[in-house]
């Protein structure tokens, strides 16, 4: 029997309703068990309260209610997933920012040390390689988060970065009381001078540029040093001869490169090499009087450091961090026609050794005063904590110093000029230490070769070791002190300068004379510093040295690094003395020198 419904016969009851909902449902195959529930809930509340027919919605209403909330719903899920992934995304972004952000601040100072610039074993690392490693930041050149002077460009950033470094000094070159062979003294004034000096000072500019979805960036650096107390030019002075200009735009490291965070970088232009970067952070006293290139990578003495120079028209890599690892390869081609390197390199100014054609009295007026070919350096390093390793290698191939001749031989032959044409190569191994009472000891030990013919090794001043110690003490977060002392060991020969060859040369004629073999041309440098950090980026120093010379040594002190040498040239005087006379030739170099400076500056870096 069928059950009575108690709504008015022109309404549907509550049991109608679901039956034909259902058969409404299984007809069009398109209802869930969410709209069979509301449904349901919706039938009861018309059982219970009724419906007016006048204002009730058709069953169709119902069911096409339903299904557009249905809808609604999955709508909803859908946003709320496409949110909560940009919800994840932006929070990674935020993640690698703020690590790129600490990974490359450059610029500023550490304890007031000089923080290199883009180079060779510390290069600019723009950070991670994809485009969406760092969201692109909108408004151009806006200022970017941090301390350094970087700004947004369109898919990339720009730096602007430099050193200022200004210094009052006074040294003497100890030559008071040397006479040469004739009896005559140094000209000129050989005692204290004041000298205000221009110090590693340099403005660059730097930066990179994503690419598109390539894991890589495009990098760049152009660095220009200048002279705060001097004019830029060229330079001829009784220190050094060159034609490069400083003060000239991308005079100093200036590259293009690529580079990712999983492979490495690969760079091309010019660079201080990784030989000479690989202990860079071992001298405290860089740019200063006291600057440990004075003997380090320094082969004979002279003004010019050969292995801690800057490599043009270079090829180079760097790897990324692994597992406290790093490796940095250099090779740079001599771009130089003559097989014995005695030409400029293509595209120069300079010879390849650093100095202008005839520097150093050379009577043939070329290259031939340390020119070199090819070039190859490398490092490897270490790093864990307070503990820092690594071990360098640099080669110069075809170096000419056939000029040396020519002080020891009246007319030398062909033979012999050939034979002082040879490779040259530097090695070292080095240690840094960082104890928990702030105090940082540094060691270097370092063996340069020259590899000439055993008839020419009676004037081989460039084969010897060297050492390097360094102590710095952290006195309070913006005081401390330096103290340093490198030693260069004596050579298997020396051609000798002008106070000290005297002896017979081997195989010459009556009259050829030399510096002598197993003479004294060892040196010791020594060094005490204090800085004062005044502000993050400005540094007041105050420095004093010495290079106490054996009596066939003759080593500057300041020279390759501080703005004025003092070495062991006496003055060019011929003012003084009469065309021809014995003085008419100055200026000399001199043997045997005690060299003493002080020197108080400021640096300001950004």
């Amino acid at each position: 029997m069928k059950r009575a419904c108690f709504a008015r016969a022109a309404e549907p009851c509550a049991g109608e309703i679901i039956g034909i909902a259902t058969q409404t449902r299984n007809a069009q195959g398109a209802s869930s068990l969410g709209s069979a529930v509301l449904a349901g809930a919706t039938a009861a509340m018309i059982s219970i309260f009724g419906v007016n027919t006048a204002r009730a919605a058709t069953l169709d209403d119902v069911v096409a209610r339903l299904n557009a909330l249905e809808q609604s719903n999955r709508k909803l899920e859908q946003e709320n997933a496409q949110l909560r992934k940009q919800v994840n995304s932006i929070v990674a972004v935020k993640e690698k920012k703020q690590k790129y952000q600490e990974a490359n601040i450059a610029g500023g100072s550490v304890h007031g040390q000089v923080v290199p610039s883009g180079s060779a074993g510390q290069a600019y690392m723009p950070g991670p390689g994809p485009r969406d490693a760092l969201p692109v930041i909108p408004g151009f050149l806006a200022k970017l988060p941090g301390d350094g002077l970087r700004f947004a460009t369109p898919n990339g950033e720009i730096q602007l970065y430099g050193n200022l470094d200004l210094s009052l000094d006074g040294t003497t070159k100890g030559l008071d009381g040397k006479l040469d062979g004739n009896g005559l003294p140094p000209v000129g004034n050989m005692g204290w001078s004041p000298q205000i000096a221009t110090n590693l000072s340099y403005f660059g500019v730097r930066g990179f540029q994503r690419m598109g979805d390539l894991p890589v960036h495009f990098v760049y650096q152009v660095e220009t040093g200048f002279g705060l107390s001097a004019v830029p030019g060229t330079r001829l002075t009784t220190s050094i001869a060159s034609d490069q200009v400083n003060g000239a735009i991308s005079s100093r490291n200036s590259y293009v490169g690529f580079s990712s965070p999983d492979y490495g970088t690969i760079y091309a232009g010019k660079t201080d090499a990784p030989y000479k970067m690989s202990t860079d952070r071992m001298n405290p006293f860089k740019g200063m009087l006291g600057d440990y290139t004075v003997i380090m990578g320094n082969t004979g003495g002279d003004n010019r450091a050969e292995f801690m120079g800057r490599l043009d028209h270079s090829l180079w890599y760097e790897s990324p961090d692994i597992h406290g690892f790093k490796l940095a390869a250099l090779f740079s081609p001599g771009q130089n026609r003559s097989v014995t390197s005695d030409n400029i390199p293509d595209g120069e100014a300079d010879c390849s050794g650093g100095d202008a054609p005839g520097d150093g009295g050379n009577p043939q007026n070329n290259c031939s005063d340390g020119g070199f070919n090819n070039a190859v350096s490398t490092s490897l390093s270490y790093e864990h904590g307070p503990l820092y390793l690594t071990a360098a290698y640099e080669l110069h191939t075809a170096v000419n110093r056939s000029s040396d001749l020519y002080g020891n031989f009246a007319t030398p032959s062909a033979a012999l000029l050939a034979g002082d044409v040879a490779n040259e190569w530097a090695s070292k191994a080095a240690i840094q230490y960082k104890l928990p009472t702030k105090t940082t000891v540094s060691a270097i030990v370092e063996y340069m070769h020259r590899d000439l013919p055993s008839y020419l090794e009676f004037q081989d001043e460039r084969t010897r070791f060297g050492t390097w110690l360094a102590i710095e003490q952290q006195l309070t977060e913006r005081d401390s002190v330096a103290f340093g002392w490198a030693h260069a060991f004596r050579t298997p020969g020396d051609p000798g300068q002008h106070n000290d060859s005297f002896y017979p040369t081997p195989g010459g004629a009556l009259g050829d004379t030399y510096g002598g073999t197993g003479v004294n041309n060892s040196s010791d440098m020594f060094t005490l510093a204090y800085k004062r950090l005044i502000v993050p980026g400005l540094t007041w120093y105050a420095d004093a040295a010495g290079t106490f010379n054996g009596t066939a040594a003759h080593y500057n002190l300041g020279g390759n690094a501080h703005g004025i040498t003092t070495d062991c040239h006496d003055a060019s005087d011929g003012s003084s003395y009469a065309p021809g006379s014995a003085y008419d030739s100055n200026p000399h170099c001199w043997t045997g020198s005690t060299i003493l400076g002080v020197s108080t500056g400021i640096r300001y870096q950004f």
